[in-house]
């Protein structure tokens, strides 16, 4: 037996039924497209005018997501979290406050967890996961060494605690401007800072910009290394005359004037043998040794002369009678 409703103006109403069967509520009506199971409840918060409809509110308008939303976004997704199991099972150590060293690489790691708890940590690898939020870092005093590369990281704020953070490997991540790197401003200890890579074809928004490294050093004046060039200290002259000889290279060269033939650069004659020098002492050492060279060829001689006779002596005894 089916039901029949009638909608009069948009308002639903329900018929009499036979006896034994329940009506159905005015308020929610099956509706003649949808499922039952989909349908109900749906007129009933809709504003008026609405009614019988089948359509819904409109939604408000939202603000484009900020970077900090979309990180969260991400963040919020699936993937693998660290734990206390995955940190002692990688590790070998019972306590987490006893980790000086971590290698997370290409682990499918998005969340930190409970990375927090690893306040001794010094070295910390995560480099080729799904890393967006940082926020466990913001705790690790002692970490100098951090490699974030190849991650979905927009925003490095939580690293402004981590004080004693000497090298730091952001390549491959979705930073667009210098600006979200001003918290790091206050990292007095901070040496490198990588946010490009060629040899791994990894890098960030903000690089497409050709003066981003000279931008990047003004701001952070203690930086010693960019991207793994020498930019301040030991053998930073070496780079700096590389780059200009490459932009040299590059330039459009003017017309050269004729080349003057080629100069040497040593004295006529400096590669020629020189006529030996004579010496006294070298003519009289020379003189003995051919002497005892000869002497030695004489006395060679007589030793075989007297070898032949005591053979031939003894051939005529072994043949002779001695009268045994």
């Amino acid at each position: 037996m089916c039901h029949t409703c009638a909608h009069t103006s948009g308002h639903p109403r329900a018929t009499v039924l036979p006896q034994g069967r329940s009506p159905v509520p005015p308020e929610t009506p099956f509706p003649t497209q949808d499922p039952p199971w989909e349908g109900r409840g749906k007129e009933k918060d809709l504003p008026a005018g609405m009614e019988g409809r089948g359509e819904e509110a409109p939604e408000p308008e939202v603000s484009e997501p900020s970077e900090e939303d979309e990180e969260e976004e991400e963040d919020d997704g699936s993937g693998v979290r660290v734990t206390p199991a995955l940190l002692k099972a990688t590790t070998g150590e019972f306590s987490l406050e006893s980790i000086l060293l971590l290698r997370l690489r290409g682990r499918g790691i998005a969340h930190l967890g409970c990375l927090a708890d690893c306040s001794n940590l010094e070295w910390l690898d995560l480099s080729d996961n799904a890393i967006a939020g940082l926020a466990p870092l913001a705790t690790l005093r002692a970490l100098a060494v951090l490699n974030l590369a190849g991650n979905r990281v927009a925003s490095v704020e939580p690293l402004r605690g981590c004080r004693s953070l000497r090298q730091l490997n952001l390549a491959g991540n979705r930073l667009r401007s210098l600006r979200q790197l001003r918290c790091l401003q206050g990292l007095r200890h901070l040496e490198s800072l990588r946010l490009r890579d060629p040899l791994g074809n990894l890098g960030n928004p903000l690089c497409a910009t050709p003066t981003y490294r000279a931008a990047l050093a003004a701001m952070l004046p203690g930086l010693k290394a960019i991207d793994g060039q020498r930019v301040a200290g030991r053998g930073s002259e070496l780079f700096r005359l590389c780059r200009e000889l490459d932009a040299a290279l590059d330039a459009d060269a003017a017309p050269a004037a004729p080349a003057e033939p080629p100069q040497p650069w040593v004295q006529a004659g400096f590669w020629e043998p020189r006529p030996p020098r004579r010496s006294a002492v070298l003519e009289e050492a020379t003189r003995q040794l051919g002497q005892a060279l000869r002497e030695c060829r004489e006395l060679g001689r007589r030793a075989d002369d007297s070898i032949a006779q005591a053979q031939r002596a003894l051939g005529r005894c072994h043949h002779g009678n001695f009268g045994f």
